[in-house]
């Protein structure tokens, strides 16, 4: 077989196959990640970046190279996480730039674009170190210019060859690799999306989800290397995405942070800033970077304790990197930047359409089921996530966590928390089942705190009992703007529904603390119902509070998150933490288009 040039589709194929592959060896990579810090977490950043790669990609048709090429740009800066993450995207930002306006390129094109792409990461970083992913990505660049092949099957052939040679040379390089006895972590991730192009091209399925098998004497590697506290003197692996129209320049913001920590990658592209940073104060850097847009996502990991884990589980088959992980149900409504930027296992509720199901946020978005609500005489009727899809979603996150905080919606409302219960007896984990007692982003705000608590080392049992505290002073209201879904879902009667649509009435209904639906107020008309729930929400708020969250949820009205967030922050400041999203459909259904829903969650 002959492959004389790359299209759209090719590389989109190609793109995919390097994903799955790379996922197989998460675990693998985190056992060896000794640098720059060792907390055993360059397998799980690589995954969910390229995981996110190939979500942008599975459903894109486009057939010119220059627009795959963008699609993985943009899922791998929206998806990274760590060092290597944000290296992999500069990496392809720069493979992406070098072939805009091109349908199809030839096999040394292809090779300028991997020259392309070293030279866009080697601008963006710091401080370079070589025997990184950074030196492998040059090493296989060099070996596809040198080759001279126009096809691209043993042009492949020999850059995989060529890379593995540069991987295996990185301990010469770097003297915390060699002092543990094992190549880089980022390095190897990037040989195995190589990899599994090679794999692609021979014509070898590869499996999603399934793990290599990997060696016992590197097994405790990232474990039984001592933290390196002289070396690393910050102590948080903080990230963040802000977007926003007037984003200033990479090198401004590098200009600014490089002066809060290190370990510093700066991405800017189009409407988005992505920020990695090793500090001691990530609220300062979380600041700056609300000053400058709108910080949509942010996480702060403390990488000592990250490391007592690893160490506390140095002889387990699964190395765990962190105490505490958190699975939740598609029914939070977390924006996908959240999701990815906390490592926030989620399970899809279920969508079923006659004989077809479809998985709620992977097989059917939420706007898309807005769509249907607008147009479609009869819709998919909604239900509690499979109890096979329960299970993946513990499994998953016990492989990065010695504990699961599993947060999912009320139990008032769903059989979901019966079927998490039943199947948190059948994995051998310790998995702790939180009956939210809330719905769509008030649930979904819990699940965020169980996160950030776990991120900073809150054991388990101490994360569950601050979530049954904070959901006592938090709640979530709605109000609609037609009533025949309420009516179709018979939580209002004909005759009610004829008589408030005649006086324009708009109910506002809410979760009260046991976590049942009841009426909160009501309104006539949109804008004095707009006026109304805020002031529900404004009341149900305690006098005095320091610390609060909000969360904007609406059905096909996205206008509704940038009003009401500027209400919000009129009234409770600049840096107030505003959630944005459309309604799952578990929601959505029940309330109709024009329905939207203010969540507020107190942590004082």
């Amino acid at each position: 077989m002959q492959i004389r040039y790359l299209d759209g589709p090719r590389l989109r194929r190609s793109l995919i196959a390097a994903c799955d592959y790379a996922q197989q060896h998460r675990a693998e990579l985190n056992r060896i990640n000794v640098f720059p810090v060792p907390d055993g977490d360059t397998g799980t950043n690589l995954a969910m970046t390229v995981r996110a790669i190939g979500d942008h990609l599975r459903g894109n048709t486009d057939r010119s190279v220059a627009a795959v090429a963008n699609q993985a740009a943009q899922g791998a800066v929206l998806g990274a996480r760590g060092n290597c993450g944000m290296m992999l995207s500069h990496f392809l930002l720069g493979f992406s730039e070098s072939v805009v306006g091109q349908a199809r390129i030839s096999s040394q094109q292809f090779a300028s674009a991997l020259r392309a792409g070293v030279e866009k990461l080697h601008s963006s970083l710091e401080d370079p170190v070589e025997g990184t992913i950074l030196t492998v990505m040059r090493d296989a660049a060099t070996a596809a210019e040198a080759s001279g092949e126009p096809d691209f099957v043993p042009m492949v052939n020999h850059v995989v060859a060529e890379a593995r040679e540069s991987l295996a040379r990185t301990p010469e390089q770097l003297e915390a690799l060699k002092k543990a006895g094992v190549v880089d972590a980022g390095a190897k991730g990037f040989v195995s999306m190589l990899e599994g192009v090679l794999l692609f091209v021979e014509g070898v399925t590869i499996a999603v989800g399934s793990e290599s098998a990997s060696h016992d004497e590197v097994a405790a590697a990232a474990a039984i290397v001592d933290y390196p506290v002289e070396e690393e003197q910050f102590r948080f692996c903080t990230e963040a995405l802000v977007r926003g129209q007037d984003l200033p320049e990479q090198t401004a913001v590098r200009e600014v942070l490089r002066e809060m920590g290190d370990s510093l990658i700066v991405i800017r592209t189009g409407e988005i800033l992505k920020v990695h940073v090793h500090t001691d104060e990530p609220e300062e850097v979380f600041d700056y970077l609300r000053s400058v847009g709108t910080l949509t996502a942010h996480k702060a990991e403390d990488m000592r304790i990250q490391h007592d884990a690893l160490g506390r589980g140095a002889n387990h088959v699964t190395l765990a990197r962190r105490p505490v992980s958190i699975v939740t149900d598609s029914a939070a409504d977390l924006p996908e930047d959240v999701v990815r930027a906390h490592g926030i296992n989620v399970v899809p509720m279920s969508l079923v359409d006659g004989d077809q199901t479809y998985r709620d946020g992977v097989d059917m978005t939420a706007t898309q089921f807005h769509d249907l609500l607008r147009t479609a005489d009869t819709l998919p009727t909604t239900s509690q996530p499979a109890p096979a899809a329960i299970l993946e979603g513990y499994e998953r996150a016990a492989e990065e966590g010695e504990s699961v905080v599993a947060v999912f919606v009320s139990s008032t409302l769903s059989g979901t928390v019966s079927a998490a219960e039943a199947a948190r007896k059948l994995v051998d984990a310790d998995v702790h089942v939180v009956d939210s007692l809330g719905n769509s982003l008030l649930h979904g705000m819990m699940a965020l705190k169980a996160a950030e608590l776990g991120e900073v080392g809150t054991p388990a049992e101490e994360i569950v009992s601050e979530l049954a505290r904070i959901r006592r002073n938090s709640g979530i209201l709605f109000t609609v703007r037609t009533f025949e879904r309420m009516m179709a879902s018979g939580r209002v009667s004909k005759g009610k529904a004829l008589v408030g649509r005649f006086l324009g009435l708009k109910p506002i209904l809410g979760l009260n603390r046991e976590g049942k639906v009841e009426p909160y107020g009501k309104a006539f008309g949109v804008e004095r119902a707009k006026g109304e729930l805020l002031r529900l929400v404004r009341a149900e708020i305690p006098a005095g509070t320091k610390k609060v969250r909000f969360g904007i949820v609406h059905v096909g009205m996205p206008e509704i998150i940038g009003e009401i967030s500027a209400a919000l922050r009129a009234e409770y400041g600049d840096k107030v933490e505003v959630l944005g999203a459309p309604a799952t459909p578990v929601i959505a259904t029940h309330l109709g288009i024009g329905a939207w829903g203010l969540a507020w969650m107190v942590e004082d």
